[in-house]
This record gives C-alpha cells, sequence and structure tokens, in this order.
C-alpha cells in the first residue's frame, strides 16, 4: 500500500488557516489601536499633570512676592518707629552706568524741550506770575519791618495790605471827580479847539497853518472810520483784559506777600547743604535790592505828580489832576518815563500859550536832571547801586522783551545780576 504525502492538505483546511491568521491579525490591530489610545490619554494626563504643576508653581511665586512684600512692609513699620520719620535715603545710583547715563540724556532732552515749550505757551501767565511776585518783594521790606516789631506775620500782611487798599481807594476817591469833570470840560471845549485851529492869530491856528492838522485830522475820520471804530472796540477788549490781569496780579501779591517766607526757604532748600549760607545771604540782598526800588521807585513817581500838579496849578494849563496822574504813572518807567510825561504835558501847555510851553518844558529837564542826581540818589542810596550805562541798556532789553512790564523790573534785575557776577563769577575768575 503506497505512503500517503502529508504535505498535501486539502482546500478546506488551507482556507481555514487563512482566516484564523487574518482573524489573529485584526485581533492584534484592535490591540495596538487601544494601545495607541491608551497612550494618547497618557500623554493628556501627563499635559493636565504638567499644567497643574505650573499652576502650582505659579501659586508658590505669587505667594513669594506676597511673603517677600510683607516682609517690605514690616521692615517699613520698623524703620518709621526707630527713626519717627520716612527713613533715611538709600544709596545713590551709579551715575557712571551706560544705562544712568543714557537715561539722563534723553530725560534731560525731554524736560528741556518741555519746559521751553511751556514758556512759550504760558509766557503771559509767567510774566503775570513775575510781576506778582516782583511787587510781593518790594512790599517785603515794610512787613519785614513790621513783624521786628512785634507784629505777628499776618498782621503785619494785612496792615499793609489795608494800607495798600487804602491808598488806593483815596487816590480813586480824589482822582475820579475831577477827572470826570476835566474830562467833560474837554468834550465841551472841543468846538473851542476846533475854531482855534482855524484862527490864524493863536499858536493851535499857525501849527494848523503850518502842518495842515483839521485837514489831516478829517482826511483820517473819513477815510479810516471804519478801521477807528474796530481800533475802539478793540480797545475796550484790552480794557478789559488788562482789568482782569490787574486782578489776578493783586490777587497773586497777597498769597505770594503772605507767604513769602516759606518761598524764600524752598528756594535756599534747592542749593546744596555746603553752600547753603551763602546763598542765604545772596538772596536776601538780592530782595532787598528789589525791595528798595520798588519803595524808592513809587516815592519818586509821587514826587512827580505832585510837581506836576503844582506847576500846572501855578501857570493856569488845564487838566492838571489827570496829567500829574499821567506823568506819575509814567514815571514809575526809569529814565524814560518822567521825559515822555513831560513832553506829553508840554504840547498840553500849547492851548495857553508858547512861552508857558517853553517853561513847562524846561521845568522837566530841571526836574529831569534833579531826580538823577538828588532824589534818586537820595531815595535809593546805596540799595540798587546800578552804572548809568547799565541801566539804559537793561531798560532797553527788558522794554524789547516784555514791554512796560520788562521796562519796569529791568534796572533790580540788572541789579541782582551784578551782585552775582560780583560775589560769584568775578571771585571764580580772579581765583582760576
Amino acid at each position: 500500500m503506497p505512503a500517503t504525502n502529508r504535505s498535501d492538505k486539502s482546500p478546506v483546511s488551507a482556507d481555514g488557516d487563512a482566516r484564523g491568521q487574518g482573524a489573529v491579525e485584526r485581533a492584534q490591530g484592535t490591540v495596538d489601536d487601544e494601545q495607541q489610545a491608551v497612550d494618547q490619554a497618557q500623554g493628556v494626563v501627563d499635559d493636565e499633570q504638567h499644567a497643574v504643576d505650573q499652576a502650582q508653581g505659579v501659586v508658590e511665586d505669587d505667594q513669594q512676592a506676597v511673603d517677600r512684600m510683607q516682609e517690605a512692609v514690616d521692615e517699613a513699620a520698623t524703620i518709621a518707629e526707630e527713626t519717627g520719620g520716612l527713613g533715611r535715603p538709600g544709596r545713590p545710583m551709579n551715575k557712571r552706568s551706560p544705562f544712568f547715563v543714557g537715561m539722563s540724556a534723553a530725560a534731560g532732552v525731554a524736560v528741556t524741550y518741555g519746559l521751553v515749550e511751556l514758556v512759550i505757551r504760558a509766557r503771559a501767565v509767567l510774566v503775570l506770575i513775575g510781576l506778582a511776585l516782583f511787587i510781593a518783594a518790594g512790599l517785603e521790606p515794610a512787613v519785614s519791618w513790621l513783624t521786628r516789631h512785634r507784629f505777628p506775620r499776618w498782621a503785619a500782611v494785612t496792615t499793609i495790605l489795608l494800607i495798600a487798599v487804602g491808598v488806593f481807594a483815596g487816590f480813586l476817591a480824589a482822582a475820579i471827580p475831577p477827572l470826570t469833570t476835566q474830562a467833560t470840560a474837554l468834550a465841551n471845549q472841543l468846538p473851542h479847539y476846533l475854531h482855534t485851529l482855524q484862527d490864524h492869530n493863536s499858536s493851535l491856528g499857525r501849527l494848523n497853518t503850518r502842518f495842515h492838522i483839521q485837514q489831516r485830522l478829517s482826511k483820517l475820520l473819513s477815510t479810516k472810520g471804519t478801521a477807528l471804530v474796530g481800533g475802539v472796540l478793540g480797545a475796550g477788549a484790552l480794557v478789559l483784559s488788562a482789568a482782569t490781569s490787574v486782578l489776578a496780579v493783586a490777587v497773586l501779591v497777597v498769597y505770594f506777600l503772605a507767604a513769602m517766607p516759606r518761598i524764600r526757604l524752598f528756594v535756599y532748600r534747592l542749593a546744596p547743604q555746603s553752600r547753603r549760607a551763602r546763598v542765604i545771604l545772596i538772596g536776601d540782598e538780592i530782595f532787598t535790592k528789589v525791595g528798595g526800588f520798588v519803595l524808592g521807585n513809587f516815592l519818586t513817581s509821587v514826587i512827580a505828580g505832585l510837581g506836576t500838579y503844582v506847576w500846572l496849578l501855578i501857570f493856569g494849563v488845564p487838566y492838571a489832576i489827570l496829567l500829574a496822574l499821567l506823568v506819575a504813572l509814567l514815571d514809575l518807567i526809569p529814565v524814560i518815563g518822567s521825559t515822555a510825561g513831560g513832553a506829553i504835558v508840554s504840547l498840553v501847555a500849547l492851548t495857553v500859550s508858547l512861552p508857558v510851553a517853553i517853561a513847562t518844558l524846561g521845568f522837566y529837564i530841571a526836574y529831569r536832571l534833579a531826580e538823577d542826581y538828588l532824589i534818586v540818589p537820595r531815595i535809593l542810596g546805596r540799595t540798587v547801586q546800578v552804572p548809568a550805562v547799565v541801566t539804559v541798556v537793561a531798560l532797553l532789553v527788558g522794554g524789547a522783551l516784555m514791554g512796560i512790564i520788562g521796562a519796569l523790573v529791568a534796572i533790580p534785575v540788572a541789579a541782582a545780576l551784578r551782585l552775582l557776577l560780583h560775589e560769584v563769577a568775578f571771585h571764580r575768575l580772579d581765583s582760576s
């Protein structure tokens, strides 16, 4: 009997093996998918754990920051209890570090630009503040004199302010009625002056014949009447603005005068401690010069106004009160004020006669000399000590920069600069 070949298989058996192998592979694929899902789930768990760890680290960092802040608060409380103040300043920053140098340069440029822009935009307000401070410094010697005679500071300031208000009220009470009367008289006399202009035998008539004053006035009114009306309205707005500025200056003067000692101490504290004593001496000398100039200038203006009033009354020049007040106000401007006032009064004196006008002009020339060489030296004495050339230059520069206010403050500013040159600059230059 022939042997049987074991390697031969039936088709049924081969097909069963193939199906079994496919089932195994599918089972293995399912296991792999499940393992991959498990790995993904484990990755998610790891990510969540990492997030939890990060959150825990943030919480710990926050807790450390809170602990450090609490330590700083406790240390600040201990320092305040020990020193009774705000503690001692720490060590200064290293000024040679590149960061500090760069930041200092950038901050310097920014601050300089900002200050220049501020000065340009707030120029008008700064001028009013400076004028108020100048007036307060001028009144400070009178307040100091009262405080040296056992007046409290507030009582001394109140006394000076009441005296100033009383003088101003008396000035208005004495000036307004005559001014009203003389202004009315001037308005009533205008037709007479027009008739005098047409009279060729009068002084005004001869001037009219020579310079054609009446024709020029008529032409001006006919051709530029609208411009004149606009000018009058502009003048009204200017008067309102001037009144507001005067009120602001008056209020600032009160505050500055009341706080003048604190203002001076604040300015002196800006100097280093090693130089503070000398700064105080120089600053007090500057305040003395300013105060002496303000009071002396006021007295010379009063003398100029009274002299003008007496002269005009003697020679019968009209509008004596009005012209005397004008001269007194103009004389507040040093050097050129009384000269301009004398020229205006001399022109008005032409309405009386030519000899009176010439005599008036001579009177103001004589008064100018007397004021320069007799009145001003006796009243101001050695307070200001500004040479004549420096005075003229200071007036020109001050007037060009700030107008009338600049001319008013030019001489004390020049005196302060001269003092600083002699006490600071010249000493360093001589010793170098």
